[in-house]
């Protein structure tokens, strides 16, 4: 009882639903065999992901009391600071996003927000097929399926422990 009041105070429902969003996409990619849909299901993941994070940096807010809709890191301890407060919530979170899975997956999103430039070396070589080349070529960044569902483990394992240490003051 005491974690739905707290989902639904702190809305943290949507963190949750974007976790399970994410799954939803793992699943897909894992039972597609055609490249283009799996490239669209692990970037849909990844968006999940990365919304994740925001609906946590909203949850967030909401357990420190902070006035905003689209809270960020910076917003948040700024605002904190102003009453004497620290989150170890987010000292956690700017960790995890220099040498954790959350620095992975910032890279993953912006790696889908921004295509890598392709090798001209392997352009060169077959421009006979350009489709199958572009196909192949753009998605050679992406994670594969496994690799997502793992961040997203390590991801909600994070979320998990910081709502355990989440007390009221």
């Amino acid at each position: 009882m005491a974690e739905k009041g707290r989902v639904a105070r702190y809305q943290a429902d949507r963190t949750n639903q974007k976790f399970y969003f994410c799954r939803l996409a793992c699943k897909q990619a894992g039972e597609t065999t055609d490249k283009q849909l799996y490239q669209a299901y692990c970037e849909t993941a990844i968006f999940h992901l990365q919304g994740a994070l925001w609906a946590l940096l909203q949850e967030l807010a909401h357990f420190y009391n902070l006035d905003t809709t689209q809270p960020t890191i910076d917003y948040i301890e700024a605002e904190l600071a102003k009453k004497t407060l620290i989150s170890p919530e987010i000292q956690r979170i700017r960790k995890s996003l220099d040498m954790g899975v959350l620095a992975h997956i910032q890279k993953a999103y912006q790696r889908c927000q921004y295509a890598p430039a392709p090798d001209s070396k392997a352009l060169e070589s077959s421009q006979q097929d350009l489709i199958v080349n572009v196909v192949t070529l753009s998605n050679q960044w992406l994670p594969d399926e496994q690799s997502i569902r793992e961040w997203r483990r390590q991801f909600m394992s994070l979320v998990d422990e910081m709502r355990g240490g989440m007390v009221e003051y």
